[in-house]
């Protein structure tokens, strides 16, 4: 949940409800028609006379508002949604003064805690382009971790990248590639209709891409990490143009993961993108 609000949800109460609700054009019944939007997010909704109880009083819809636990909701994006829904709120009980002042308390949120989302007026949670790319590799975590044969390479390569840290030598950076593509190749021999066992010729069987030169990127990809010496075979030395370097390290594994997505069944993109 790093960079996701549901996972600062505790910390919403002093950084933005608390203070909106200090507003002097917030009105008594704030948090009544705040928590009557606010359950529409969770995983269990109160039956229709709980939730009456609660909203008919302003004292008891707050402390029911402020209790709320991040475990109560369906995910990150009925939350995203909400806080979305909760601009409108504030416009109608507050008019502009209200509303700006929630759009600005979201604005300071998001950059104190680093969230994944850009705020865009009138009001409007965006994904960041590093949001997307963070979200893509925990996923990528999560589906490898459920699969008793690609844990282990996602933590062989895991650990290549975490030994860079004490030493940045041209072999560390061709075995960061190595275990990538390693991976790579075991994740896509598992889409399905794919029964190849090398990564070129899975290119050729997963059927998931939109143009035959994004295919043939991914697979120069792989011609290069066969091709240059050391990285998964003796490769050819005369194809090597200079050593490899630490700005390859960066280029190469941040493209190589972006085709993940065309290899496997196990992501979902549009859950990438917005967040879930």
């Amino acid at each position: 949940m790093r960079g996701e609000i549901i996972g600062v949800w505790s910390e919403t109460w002093r950084e933005i409800w608390s203070k909106l609700a200090k507003h002097p054009d917030a009105p008594e019944d704030l948090f009544c028609e705040l928590y009557r939007e606010l359950v529409g997010a969770f995983e269990v909704v109160p039956d229709v006379t709980t939730l009456a109880d609660i909203v008919d009083q302003s004292d008891q819809a707050r402390s029911a508002f402020r209790k709320t636990k991040a475990t109560a909701f369906r995910g990150e994006l009925a939350l995203l949604e909400f806080m979305e829904r909760a601009h409108g709120i504030a416009a109608d009980l507050g008019g502009d003064p209200l509303a700006n002042r929630y759009f600005l308390l979201i604005d300071a949120f998001l950059e104190k805690y680093s969230l994944r989302y850009d705020l865009r007026r009138p009001f409007s949670l965006n994904p960041t382009l590093s949001g997307v790319f963070a979200r893509l590799i925990r996923d990528l975590k999560e589906a490898t971790y459920r699969d008793a044969d690609l844990h282990p390479l996602m933590v062989d390569f895991e650990e290549a990248v975490r030994d860079l840290r004490a030493d940045r030598s041209p072999g560390r950076i061709k075995t960061c590639i190595q275990k990538q593509v390693n991976l790579l190749e075991a994740i896509g021999q598992r889409c399905p209709g794919v029964n190849a066992n090398t990564l070129g010729q899975i290119c050729d069987q997963v059927g998931t891409w939109p143009h035959n030169k994004v295919k043939d990127a991914m697979k120069e990809m792989y011609r290069f990490a066969s091709d240059y010496p050391g990285i998964r075979h003796g490769g050819n030395a005369g194809n090597r143009i200079r050593e490899i370097e630490m700005r390859d390290l960066v280029s190469v594994t941040v493209l190589l993961a972006g085709f993940t997505p065309y290899l496997t069944d196990l992501l979902n993109s549009d859950n990438i993108y917005r967040g879930v």
